[in-house]
């Protein structure tokens, strides 16, 4: 799971980024990694995870994570190459959500490539040569396969898809708003199979001043209108101060909430950030829990046991029993998975069932 954080130069990328590869992550033993100058693996906040190891006395506390990309800089003409907007763009493409950060502060001191603050302007900045990209990938499948679809019926569907779908995109409009009928299994698998940027989840970062963080930037114009663009698209936007974020990355743990706390905000930007990226893509954890090691595993939302399985099984297929699956809280509440299973509060489950959110699972296997 990879999430590119883009935007224009100078409204607070790399600084937010920055900030993440400091931060850490809720278990000690766990920091963050940087694999490449510009990619960082993060935690997903989830407390939880922490106080099953406190119950166990684990040995190993091991959150889900999710990938950073820090684009460079994307400028009016990416899309054809204006500062090296090809490789950035083929960055984004790499991506499976993005993170398009919004300048929303005044500063002087701190250039704004466009010369002025202006969010709506700038996301359309970006946006736009997002579009231009993807409308010359699908012009270009296009160009591959229109004389063919005169004699196979199949390729004709794929170029009135493509028409259809080059006539919204050029209306302005994101190709993650175009409609397939979820029963069409040939245009899903066309559209997926096109890997267009503008198809990805988009989250909005309005970066601002720390005193627009007290009332998570409500009065601050500049996220208004940020708001307003993302809701007319069904996008999700979180406000966050770049400045603020890289401050809290230097301090504990007991610091940092003395600091958040002095400031009346419960969370950091950053903590935000990670939770409603791992929520765009649908994603969500189940947990193991015991002496060695408790642990998240990331998987889809709707995910059977067996497949929850695999991530930590190869042979899950052979003689797989799901067993002693029992609520997060439940049994914190019980102190023990033996006080739960004597409460009647453990269920066996077999391959039907649905993993929950935060559900801990014993899983057994017949080798």
């Amino acid at each position: 799971m990879k999430l590119g954080i883009a935007g224009l130069p100078n409204v607070g990328k790399s600084t937010l980024f920055n900030s993440l590869t400091k931060a850490g992550a809720l278990a000690a033993n766990y920091p963050f990694a940087t694999i490449d100058p510009n990619v960082g693996v993060v935690a997903v906040p989830d407390e939880r995870i922490k106080q099953l190891g406190e119950l166990y006395h684990t040995k190993k506390v091991t959150p889900a994570t999710i990938e950073f990309v820090d684009i460079a800089g994307l400028v009016k003409g990416a899309s054809k190459g204006e500062g090296l907007g090809n490789q950035f763009l083929a960055n984004i493409r790499e991506c499976d959500a993005i993170v398009q950060v919004v300048r929303c502060f005044e500063d002087a001191n701190v250039v704004h490539v466009d010369g002025s603050v202006n969010p709506t302007r700038d996301i359309e900045v970006i946006n736009l040569e997002l579009l231009f990209s993807d409308i010359e990938i699908i012009d270009r499948r296009l160009t591959k396969i229109a004389k063919q679809a005169k004699m196979d019926k199949t390729l004709a569907k794929e170029v009135a898809l493509i028409e259809k779908l080059k006539a919204h995109m050029e209306d302005g409009n994101m190709a993650r708003t175009f409609e397939i009928p979820e029963t069409d299994e040939d245009e899903l698998e066309w559209f997926k199979g096109y890997n267009l940027l503008t198809a990805k989840p988009m989250i909005y970062a309005a970066n601002v001043a720390e005193d627009d963080m007290a009332d998570d930037g409500a009065s601050n114009p500049h996220v208004a209108a940020v708001r307003e663009y993302a809701k007319n698209e069904g996008s999700e936007v979180f406000v966050v101060c770049a400045e603020m974020e890289q401050e809290l990355s230097e301090l504990d743990e007991e610091e940092k909430a003395m600091f958040l706390e002095d400031l009346c905000v419960t969370s950091s930007g950053l903590d935000k950030l990670v939770a409603a990226s791992y929520n765009l893509l649908g994603l969500m954890s189940f947990l193991t829990a015991g002496e060695d090691e408790c642990r998240a595993w990331t998987i889809k939302k709707g995910t059977k046991a067996p497949q929850a399985a695999g991530k930590i099984h190869t042979d899950f297929e052979r003689g797989f029993i799901c067993a002693e699956v029992v609520n997060y809280q439940d049994l914190l509440d019980c102190g023990s998975l033996a006080a739960a299973k004597e409460k009647g509060i453990v269920g066996t489950q077999g391959k039907e069932y649905v993993v929950q959110d935060g559900d801990v699972i014993l899983f057994r296997f017949n080798v």
